[in-house]
């Protein structure tokens, strides 16, 4: 059964069986929920709760992205879900704890989540994501500058001349750094889905990315390398691995970035031993 709430989030249960494990599925840059379409229904058969967010000014979400002033904008249809908050939402269940997973730019997101709900969350998991110490190395509107190159479709408010406002994927960039491995149909649905993502300041991102040992550092976080990911390549991944202290890494091979698409199957196979660990 599939419900969605107020947040024009998709709520995905197995009425069927037995739940397992809540995971909490969350996209990256300029994506929306609609890129999990392949793993959801592997989830659900396997007897595990779904939830797939859209952030803010992301998928259907109504908001516009120059409605988002800070990054705490963006991110905030997971909180308002972490906090019980939304109306009609199919929420966290009492003394239930959710598996966040994270996909690329999500791997931010998710920490905010970590450091404010650390007790909701059993484990976090990013897939070829970004975390918090890489920020230590390279500041927040760099990182646009460093993993898009090319046809990027950038806006910059007035007075702004090097660092833009907004970033978009281009077509040429899309097809060649982000879905090259994936199926031609999976490369039309981005190319008409992806909106927009804002960029914001260094500033802004160093104060909502402090992590706390106590918090962030007290949640179990698992790695998953995509192997032939040209938009955070394997070096960077492992870069961003070793600037964090983490529990598991494990590697996915012959995927690009989006292994969502090209390897669904791989990615539960992942998503599943990591359940059974929890």
């Amino acid at each position: 059964m599939e419900m969605k709430d107020g947040n024009n989030s998709l709520m995905a249960t197995n009425s069927g069986s037995t739940i397992k494990k809540h995971f909490v599925l969350v996209h990256g840059a300029c994506h929306g929920a609609w890129c999990w379409y392949k793993l959801t229904p592997l989830l659900k058969l396997a007897g595990h709760r779904v939830t797939v967010l859209d952030l803010g000014a992301s998928g259907i979400n109504p908001k516009q992205v120059n409605d988002l002033k800070s990054f705490s904008d963006y991110v905030d249809p997971l909180m308002e879900f972490m906090e019980n908050s939304v109306p009609s939402c199919i929420s966290i269940k009492h003394e239930e704890r959710v598996i966040l997973v994270g996909h690329s730019l999500g791997g931010l997101v998710i920490s905010k989540a970590m450091e404010t709900f650390a007790e909701k969350i059993s484990v976090a998991v990013f897939v070829t994501a970004l975390m918090p110490n890489i920020l230590e190395e390279i500041k927040y509107p760099d990182i646009f500058k460093e993993v898009t190159g090319g046809d990027g479709i950038y806006t910059y408010d007035e007075g702004a001349k090097e660092t833009p406002t907004t970033f978009m994927f281009g077509p040429s960039y899309l097809s060649s750094n982000l879905y090259e491995l994936s199926s031609p149909e999976d490369l039309a649905l981005a190319s008409m889905l992806v909106r927009p993502v804002r960029v914001h300041s260094a500033e802004d991102m160093s104060k909502q990315m402090k992590m706390s040992k106590q918090k962030y550092g007290s949640v179990k976080r698992v790695y998953i390398i995509c192997e032939l990911d040209k938009a955070i390549p394997k070096d960077f991944q492992r870069l961003i691995i070793e600037k964090d202290s983490l529990n598991e890494v494990m590697e996915i091979t012959g995927s690009d970035h989006m292994v969502m698409m090209s390897k669904p199957q791989e990615l539960f196979a992942c998503l599943q031993e990591i359940a059974r660990e929890a």
